[in-house]
């Protein structure tokens, strides 16, 4: 049995089929990897965060973006969609295509039981390589649970967990405070994601 080498992509072959496909993928190491549609759970959840943010950053420079924002990781060469991303400041764009950004200082990931594992750990690897990143939000979309790693002045980051509708987190380095009543309220958790 014969096995077909594997075509890899540059990375500007890559944006090349990315900016005309109907759907989106992500980027590493010369393959595309297909991202898969979200549970309703997970759409809500990152609605109102968009909407949360929105309204506590709003005349604060910093604004909050919706997950067809691709983030690049120049140091380890990931091409991603964040569900949320966060700039602050003027956007610093890879190309002229002003698709592609490379300083978010806020990423937030909705979590499935599907992509969690790879969010918590490699993703998170990727993203804490990007010098303007202070803060990563996961939400998990099958529980009431949020929590924020925020960079520390020596490169670690640390832990700050939620996981009561009671409780908030809060995001230091823009200053917002996110209720998980406010997130969560009246979503079915118990829906397949």
């Amino acid at each position: 049995m014969s096995s077909q080498p594997k075509t890899l992509l540059t990375p500007e072959q890559y944006l090349e089929l990315e900016r005309k496909a109907a759907h989106k993928s992500e980027y590493f190491q010369g393959e595309r990897f297909a991202m898969a549609g979200a549970s309703v759970a997970h759409n809500r959840l990152v609605a109102r965060l968009l909407r949360d943010l929105g309204g506590q950053l709003r005349g604060r420079g910093c604004e909050a973006l919706p997950s067809d924002m691709r983030v690049f990781v120049a140091a380890t060469g990931l091409y991603t969609y964040p569900d949320v991303v966060v700039v602050c400041g003027e956007p610093v764009l890879q190309d002229g295509n002003f698709d592609t950004l490379l300083n978010p200082a806020v990423l937030v990931e909705v979590l499935s039981p599907s992509t969690e594992a790879y969010d918590r750990g490699r993703k998170f690897e990727h993203y804490r390589t990007i010098e303007s990143l202070r803060e990563y939000l996961l939400l998990a979309s099958d529980r009431i649970h949020a929590d924020v790693y925020t960079r520390q002045g020596d490169e670690r980051w640390l832990l700050t967990s939620a996981g009561r509708m009671e409780e908030s987190v809060t995001l230091q380095s823009i200053d917002c405070r996110l209720a998980l009543a406010d997130l969560y309220g009246q979503i079915d958790l118990s829906a397949p994601v």
